[in-house]
């Protein structure tokens, strides 16, 4: 999908920072720039949470993105972005690899053994490639267009089941033993959208009989740090109604079909 770029004319605003309460001092000069409804900047707010790493917020108005966020993710021009001493790294994964590997003094959010870490990497990446965007199908559609992508979400679900009941993650609180690890950042902050488009779409996503044990996780890990980071559900419910109403119109603003996919797409 196409980004709309920020008019260069345009006189930038002041950013927005906001220094969030953590008390770890290993942790200086680090600036996230994201947005309120990306749950990939969610992903990097989660970490930094839980390692207890102070940082600098910078929101970004994803219709005219700052200077800023465009000199420092030239590439895609999305958020998150992480500036750590003043470098940038962007993409949520590889801001979750970094700060395991930046401040080994803080909580891990990757296994120690190298192929518990493997495992995890991949369900990560199968979470972004598979189950991601089955979830925005469903959102982005009606009829049967619809009720094919909900299949599909519940093909997906169901090899995570079996993982959770049979495989790597069986007799697990998370997926990463008694706390949260690196797939529960990832399929966690994502996975509360569930039931916002659940409601929004009038379709059943996640449903406690036929994934048990997927639910069970997903409600406690909403129990965790997370509850401070999840924006209101009244607010997700506002903001998915409008971008719905935008996706399915064809003859809808585009400016604001990109901005709103961010909690889908960025």
């Amino acid at each position: 999908m196409e980004e709309t770029k920020q008019d260069s004319a345009k006189p930038p605003e002041p950013e927005k920072n906001i220094e969030e309460d953590n008390s770890s001092s290993s942790s200086a000069n680090l600036k996230l720039f994201g947005s309120w409804a990306s749950s990939y900047t969610h992903r990097v707010q989660l970490a930094l949470k839980i390692k207890n790493l102070a940082f600098a917020y910078v929101e970004e108005d994803l219709t005219d993105k700052s200077p800023s966020l465009l000199l420092h993710n030239p590439i895609y021009k999305k958020v998150p972005v992480l500036l750590a001493g003043g470098r940038p790294i962007p993409e949520s994964l590889l801001i979750l690899h970094f700060l395991d590997e930046a401040f080994p003094g803080t909580s891990p959010i990757l296994p120690a053994d190298p192929f518990d870490r493997a495992i995890a990497r991949f369900w990560a990446h199968f979470a972004e490639d598979r189950l991601g965007p089955a979830v925005a199908a469903v959102f982005s559609s009606s009829g049967e267009a619809q009720n094919a992508a909900v299949c599909r979400v519940h093909d997906e679900l169901r090899l995570i089941e079996a993982e959770l009941q049979d495989g790597a993650f069986a007799g697990r609180r998370f997926f990463a033993g008694d706390r949260i690890g690196l797939l529960d950042i990832v399929l966690g902050c994502g996975s509360y959208w569930l039931g916002v488009f659940e409601e929004v779409a009038g379709v059943k996503l996640v449903d406690a009989g036929e994934f048990p044990r997927f639910h069970a996780w997903l409600s406690d890990f909403e129990e965790q740090e997370v509850k401070a980071i999840i924006p209101p559900f009244d607010k997700l419910l506002t903001y998915a109604r409008g971008l719905r109403q935008m996706l399915l119109d064809p003859n809808g603003d585009a400016g604001g079909v990109v901005a709103g996919s961010a909690a889908l797409t960025v």
